[in-house]
Formats: C-alpha cells, structure tokens, sequence
C-alpha cells in the first residue's frame, strides 16, 4: 500500500535501546511474556500468566490493585524494581529488532521500532475501528506512570513482498529495502529464542549496522500502513504526544511493522458476549426481523452453519449479515435481516461497505434498536477466543454473539477511504507476543 504522490513523508522507523528481561534473572523467556493485553481477558487466564513466572510483564500491562491510579502507580513501581534488580536491562546501542514468529506453516516476520507519530490527516498512519475512550484513558494512565510502550502495536504496508528489485528475487536481497534487512538479519545468530505454550517459536534480532538502517528507512518512507491491532493504544501514543510539547520520545511509539504482501496474515473475527441478556430473550426479539434457526453443535460445526451464511450471500452483500447466538447450550443461526428494518437504522451516509458490515448491523441494528444494549463494558465483553466466548456466555446466563470474519481486503478499502468500522471489528493475527522487548521512554 504505497503513498501516493512523492510529496508526502510515509513511515519512519527508528532505532531504540531496548528493554528486555535478563534470561538469567527468569526462570524462562517464555514464562514471562503474554498475548496483548486486550487478549487476556478471564480472570483465569490473568492468574495463569502471573503464576507462570514472579516477573511475568502481565504484572505491567495488567496490575492488580484496588482503584484506578493504584494500579497504575504499581505498575510503575513494579518496572523500576525490576530494572534496579537487573531482571530487565536496556541493549547497548539504539537497534530495529527483526521478529520471528512460526508455527507449523505459518511464519511472519516483520520489523520492530520506534515510529514516528503521525495525524489521520496525514493519511500515513491507518485506523479502520472506532476506539472506546475509557480504555484510550486506562492506556494513557498507565503509559504516563510507566513513561513506558510496554507492547508493540502490530501494523502492516504492502510492499511488493521481495524487496523494491524489479526482479522480486525470493531472498529480497537483490531488491533492497526492509525486507531484504530482515533476510539478511534472520541468517545470523538471534539474541533469544524461545517457544511460548501455544506451540508458537520467537526469535529477535537487532540490526544496527548504519547502512541496514538506512535501507530500510527509506524502503519503509514510501510506504503507509493499516493498524491491524492496537487501535486504542495508537490512540493513547497521539494523547500522550499531544501532551508534550517539543520534540521528544513521546513522539513516538512502539511498533511492529509486517509486509503483508510477504507474510500476510489471519484475519478473525472478535465475538460479543451480553452479560445481561439471556439467549431466549435475545432470540424473542428478534421475532419478525431476522431469521433464527437452531443449528446443531458442537462448537466447530455450529460454526460451519455460520460460515456457510455468511459466504452464501456474497460480496457486496444486501441483508447478508449472520451471527451465531450461544449461551443456553444450543445454537441459534440468525440471518436475512428484514430490508426495511436495516433501511431504518442503518445510516445511509457511509459507503456500502460499511453499511453491509456484520459489525455494523450488530450494533446499529441489533444492539440499539432490537435488543437496546448499551455499549459499555457494564453490558458488553469483547472476546477473541471463540469457545471462551460461549463459555462464559453460559457460565453467566447471557449471550454470546458469534461473528464471521471481515476479508483484509474490505478493512483495506474502507480505510483508504477514512472509514472507521464499529470497534473490535477484526483481529488481526498472528499477535506479537508481549514482553519479549519494550521502549523505555527514560532511554529515548
């Protein structure tokens, strides 16, 4: 996704003094690091990570603590003792970090670094989700405490997948360019290694050769990107920025750049659970404007009814959306949404592609008119983990809204054009892990 025209400046990816843990002072790499905060989402899985290992980094992106600035504050707290015990210590020289993720057929790899801060005007930097303030203000409050990017976001471009060569060679090295720097990166030794429990393999390695550098930023300053995950944290990293004045380290932030045109990735989809709404008083309203059909489990084939729906009415789709109810031990299929009620409470403005959403019928239509859900986290739980989705939907007597995934290639279009989707419409994946490097922002 190149930047038109030659007169506007595209992405810049600078060199930072990494934070890492010590591999001495942990009892492993992989007991110390988490998914992305949002993803941690049970109060088990919470539990899991900060028993794993003492110096787990859930301990910073999630502290526990009564009240909002405690939490904060301990976190902080938490990150300078760690530092002073030499649990966690800054690499010696500023670096762009190559990183590797593998699993079985999948492998990603993309570049981590500090990038500058741009303004959606700028059209450099793409959002494709509206974000939720009150976790924009948890955000900030803990990046203030910290004066810390504990995660990197994970944003994409679209090279041309071989380097810039005409050639498009299969190594990239004869084209130049970032991913030519990070083929020739992975063939040396990584600074670590390690296999986190859910099968997947990491490794990282710093590039700070002078010439290395160069080449990849001017690769990387004909490009714009897409913020596949970590909307509210972009939105914390421009707060912050807005905060300061002058030029400084807050002018940036932490990030993981992925050419998706090499190493494209999983598009899925982010499920709603209802706290407060039992299945059968969620399938009763829907009498009369959508279909409901009960739909045979288990999980993986109730799925598969849903995904058959979904595809079945095309792209563009008129009144294609499908959901998947859960949460009274069955399933429930909700499809043809009736024309007229769409017609009503759908806003006309926005283009087709956005109209037709699944996550913009769900909550124009469905969460504000029919079953009247406010959106707030008292009301609604976001959840990536599909069976954890419809576990907690029936552990909880609600209901959980299953979702099929948006194509990369329609969250593309839409924000090219400055279309936002309803928010968590999308995950993007595979996540970088958390707590295998972090940007003090003490160190510049």
């Amino acid at each position: 996704m190149s930047t038109p025209g030659p007169a506007r400046e595209g992405l810049r990816l600078s060199p930072f003094r990494g934070l890492r843990y010590v591999p001495d002072r942990v009892g492993s790499l992989a007991a110390v690091t988490s998914p992305p905060y949002d993803v941690v989402i049970r109060p088990d899985g919470l539990r899991h990570l900060e028993t794993a290992d003492p110096h787990n980094i859930v301990r910073l992106i999630l502290p526990q603590a009564a009240g909002f600035a405690s939490r904060h504050r301990k976190a902080a707290e938490t990150l300078r003792h760690w530092q002073a015990e030499g649990v966690l210590a800054a690499d010696p020289e500023p670096a762009l970090y190559v990183y590797e993720q593998r699993s079985g057929d999948l492998l990603q790899r993309g570049l981590i670094g500090a990038l500058r801060l741009s303004p959606p005007e700028e059209g450099i930097v793409l959002p494709h989700e509206d974000v939720m303030p009150e976790i924009v203000e948890d955000r900030a409050a803990l990046m203030r405490e910290t004066a810390a990017n504990l995660e990197p976001l994970l944003l994409t471009y679209r090279g041309n997948g071989k380097g810039n060569g005409a050639d498009g060679g299969a190594s990239g090295g004869a084209g130049g360019g970032a991913t030519a720097v990070i083929e020739r990166a992975v063939q040396r030794s990584p600074l670590l290694s390690t296999t986190t429990e859910d099968g997947v393999s990491h490794r990282l390695w710093a590039v700070t050769d002078s010439a290395d550098l160069a080449e990849a930023d001017a690769d990387l300053s004909g490009h714009q990107a897409l913020i596949a995950d970590g909307h509210h944290r972009w939105a914390t990293y421009l707060r912050l920025r807005a905060e300061h004045a002058g030029p400084g380290p807050w002018d940036s932030g932490l990030v993981l750049l992925v050419d998706t045109a090499r190493y494209p990735l999983r598009v899925r989809a982010i499920h709603r659970l209802l706290h407060r709404l039992p299945v059968t008083d969620a399938v009763a309203a829907l009498e009369g404007s959508f279909r409901v059909r009960k739909v045979d489990g288990p999980l993986p084939r109730a799925l598969d009814s849903l995904a058959a729906a979904s595809e079945a009415s095309g792209a563009p789709r008129t009144g294609g959306n499908a959901y998947l109810l859960a949460g009274d031990g069955g399933f429930h299929l909700v499809d043809r949404p009736d024309p007229g009620l769409l017609a009503r409470t759908v806003p006309a403005g926005p283009p087709e592609a956005w109209r037709t959403l699944d996550a913009t019928v769900l909550h124009t239509t469905l969460l504000e008119h029919v079953w009247q859900v406010p959106d707030s986290p008292d009301h609604i739980l976001y959840i990536h983990d599909v069976a954890a989705a419809v576990e907690q939907a029936e552990r909880r007597g609600g209901t959980a809204v299953l979702m099929h995934p948006v194509r990369e290639e329609v969250v593309r279009e839409l924000a090219q054009q400055g279309v936002t989707m309803p928010r968590k419409s999308t995950s993007f994946g595979p996540k970088p892990a958390t707590g295998l490097v972090l940007r003090s922002l003490e160190l510049g």
